[in-house]
């Protein structure tokens, strides 16, 4: 695949957030706000500099323009990120996808793209999905 040396998971996470929120074709303010939280807030992001994250997204939205760029960053992502992180990746994705309470079209299709290549099988995908939609419940 690439040349380049392998991204650490802090960025894969980030890549899988970003190719989620850019895949309707734009980042939203919400997408971007929710990428910042969850960096902030998860034990996955221990010791992240966060003076990065504006870089990082923009980085991987470049590579996204490119011809085969989701291809490329879903490559990346594979390369950077540990096994025990790939469940987590799927739950940062729905979080991005949920950003703004319903999940578009374009959204599901990256959802199930990732969901393959982080062999995330039905059953657990659907305990995480049941989880993030959980957390936006009202009565």
């Amino acid at each position: 695949m690439s040349n380049m040396t392998a991204i650490s998971h802090h960025t894969a996470l980030i890549y899988v957030m970003v190719v989620v929120s850019a895949a309707d074709g734009s980042m939203s303010e919400k997408e971007l706000r929710i990428i910042g939280e969850l960096t902030k807030a998860l034990p996955a992001f221990a010791g992240f500099d966060h003076s990065r994250l504006l870089a990082i997204c923009q980085e991987c939205a470049q590579i996204l323009q490119e011809p085969d760029g989701a291809e490329a960053v879903l490559g990346l992502i594979d390369e950077g990120l540990p096994d025990v992180l790939h469940e987590t990746a799927y739950w940062v994705a729905l979080e991005v996808a949920l950003a703004d309470r319903r999940i578009a079209l374009e959204e599901l299709r990256v959802l199930d793209v990732l969901r393959r290549r982080l062999e995330i099988d039905k059953l657990t995908a659907a305990a995480i999905e049941r989880g993030a939609r959980a957390k936006y419940q009202v009565a």
